[in-house]
Parts: C-alpha cells; sequence; structure tokens
C-alpha cells in the first residue's frame, strides 16, 4: 500500500428534469459504470433549460475526483 495517493479529475454535465441533486446522481451513477475509485466532486456551473415559461430540465457541470489505481 502507497503512502499517498494520486487523483485525476475529469467533469462531467448531468441533468434531470426533476431537480439540482438528481441532476449530481445521475451523472454520477453513468459515471461510475466505467469509473472506478471516485471519492469526491465540485459543483462548476448549475443552469437550465427553459420550455414555456418553466424549467425543462436542469444541468449541473461536476468535477469528479478518482482515485488512480495503486496509489
Amino acid at each position: 500500500m502507497s503512502d499517498h495517493h494520486t487523483y485525476k479529475k475529469v467533469e462531467l454535465v448531468g441533468s434531470s428534469t426533476t431537480s439540482i441533486e438528481e441532476a449530481i446522481n445521475n451523472a454520477l451513477a453513468e459515471a461510475g459504470k466505467s469509473l472506478d475509485n471516485m471519492e469526491w466532486f465540485e459543483v462548476t456551473e448549475t443552469r437550465g433549460h427553459i420550455q414555456d415559461n418553466q424549467v425543462a430540465h436542469f444541468q449541473v457541470t461536476l468535477k469528479v475526483g478518482f482515485r488512480i489505481a495503486n496509489s
């Protein structure tokens, strides 16, 4: 076992018709299908799509940190 950790960050955009929280969870769930060792995220942008004067989609940009294997 190493005495340090090394991380990589990727940027994701999640969306939801329901909420910002669900947009975050959707992005993390999809990323988790191909990324191992995800450990943290930060929200960098929040925006939405408007249709008929109402929110149609919430969109959230995330930076997700995952630990490099064996580090």
